[in-house]
């Protein structure tokens, strides 16, 4: 059955569900009047809670996803990092976006212009689907549940399958550090199952939905989220090629980029949203025969039996077209039953060009390297493009490379110079987010600061007495955040 912790367990029927989420909207109305210094404290008393249980989670979590104890310790400092940034951001005030239009008899518009003040409000109890491949910097108490409990929202987290056990702790944890502060109850609840996650989609006093997954998945709740008697806002990430373009001035000069791309796509088994899977470069240069050098690393076990099995069944179609060749493998055999071993493939830029499936991603350790005999050919490929997290270009100043950088700000949210995709810093200029099918909103981020603004919304207030304004508004309000115009 389901709880609103600290007491945790997970959700089996919907009397469970609906009360995880009545308490979260029991929630909503004092935590969202809570002063955003107020918010902070509390949050930061979250995440030192997190910080004070490392020797009690990270052992869960290299348990049940198999990945490495310094990842995971590194992602744990990642996710209480997050937290804090956020909660600070919420004080900075830029994110309520606050702007005053003050009373103008002589307006130019034929009318008096009115008092006029807007400010961004929270939305109301969010739903946040965990992902398998970041069990804390995405799940539990990862970026989307911390930015939805900094805009001034109560969370309802979907627990993912792959670390049941670890998000059971994580979330009595991170409850008990908040209830300590001051936080009110019902501010963070956990379920468990498909069904309930669905169940509390559907939940009419469920105002917005977060999720990162696979696009079937994705795209089964993004559906139901959107044919809501009430559709709701639905934030999900979806997957990725995270292309990487070459130009012939960059494979001739950069001797070390063969070595960075192995190292970028076999990157946690290659169980990253942001893994580059294509690397499109000059048919016959250096990059292929330095490639050819390297030595893959050995088979590891990827995040669970699901996974895996996609993994295998992705690298069996992309193998069956006539046109794509091995490069590389890994030498090292498979020995567990979750292991996958890392495998480098080739194919011509009108392969793939007559064969757009190859465009799609293979989630986990391989990649395919396009060979191009026209840098035209790179321009091509990007306007085959379906949206992308990320998009790459290694080049030199010598590269002509303005009509690609115009292709490619259109089909992806983040574009990298000389740089490596796979490293997504939370500061506040990022954008972790792109067209579809990357993501269903293209213009929102799920990583840095400005992840926040999804679950607010703007409000007009017309002619409003002072003392009933939101403080943000109010002409005595300390923090300059304000656009005041007129």
């Amino acid at each position: 059955m389901s709880h609103t912790y600290p007491t945790a367990g997970p959700a089996t029927d919907s009397e469970p569900v609906n009360a995880t989420v009545e308490a979260a909207a029991a929630a909503f109305r004092p935590w969202a009047a809570t002063p955003a210094a107020e918010r902070a404290r509390i949050l930061e008393a979250g995440a030192t809670a997190l910080d004070g249980a490392r020797d009690e989670l990270v052992p869960l979590a290299v348990a049940e996803s198999h990945l490495p104890e310094a990842r995971l310790s590194g992602e744990l400092l990642r996710t209480t990092f997050q937290l804090r940034l956020l909660a600070d951001e919420t004080v900075r005030g830029d994110v309520y976006g606050a702007r005053i239009d003050i009373a103008d008899p002589d307006w130019p518009m034929g009318a008096p212009r009115p008092d006029l003040r807007r400010v961004k409000v929270p939305m109301g109890p969010v739903l946040v689907f965990a992902a398998s491949n970041f069990p804390f910097a995405f799940s539990v108490a990862g970026g989307d549940t911390a930015s939805a409990l900094a805009a001034g929202c109560p969370v309802v987290v979907k627990a993912h399958p792959g670390h049941p056990e670890l998000s059971r702790r994580t979330a009595a944890i991170l409850v008990a550090g908040l209830a300590t502060a001051g936080a009110p109850a019902g501010l963070l609840g956990l379920i468990e199952g498909e069904e309930d996650g669905v169940r509390a989609l559907r939940h009419p006093h469920v105002a917005a939905a977060a999720f990162t997954g696979s696009i079937p998945g994705g795209r089964y709740l993004f559906d139901i989220a959107s044919q809501r008697d009430v559709p709701i806002p639905f934030y999900g990430e979806f997957g990725s090629t995270n292309p990487v373009f070459v130009t012939p001035e960059a494979a001739a000069e950069i001797p070390d980029l063969a070595r960075g791309f192995v190292d970028s796509f076999t990157l946690g088994i290659g169980q990253f949203c942001t893994k580059p899977g294509l690397l499109i470069v000059p048919r016959g240069s250096q990059v292929l025969e330095r490639l050819s050098d390297i030595q893959l690393p050995g088979a590891a076990p990827m995040l669970n039996t699901r996974i895996r099995d996609g993994f295998r069944t992705a690298l069996r179609e992309l193998t069956s077209h006539a046109g794509v060749r091995p490069l590389l493998g890994s030498k090292g055999p498979e020995h567990a039953p979750l292991d996958a071993a890392p495998i480098l493939l080739r194919a011509s830029a009108r392969d793939v060009l007559d064969n757009p499936e190859l465009q799609e991603e293979c989630f986990g350790p391989t990649a395919l390297v396009v060979e191009y005999d026209d840098p035209k050919e790179m321009v091509e490929l990007a306007e085959r493009l379906a949206g992308q997290l990320t998009a790459t270009l290694w080049g030199t100043p010598e590269s002509d490379v303005e009509e690609l950088v115009a292709v490619l700000t259109e089909r992806s949210g983040r574009l990298l110079w000389n740089q490596w995709p796979t490293g997504v810093s939370v500061t506040h200029a990022q954008h972790h987010g792109g067209p579809y099918p990357a993501t269903t909103a293209p213009s929102a981020t799920s990583v840095g600061t400005a992840a926040i603004e999804r679950f607010l919304r703007p409000v007009a207030f017309q002619g409003f007495p002072q003392y009933l304004l939101p403080k943000a508004l109010r002409d005595d309000n300390p923090l300059d955040i304000r656009q005041r115009r007129g």
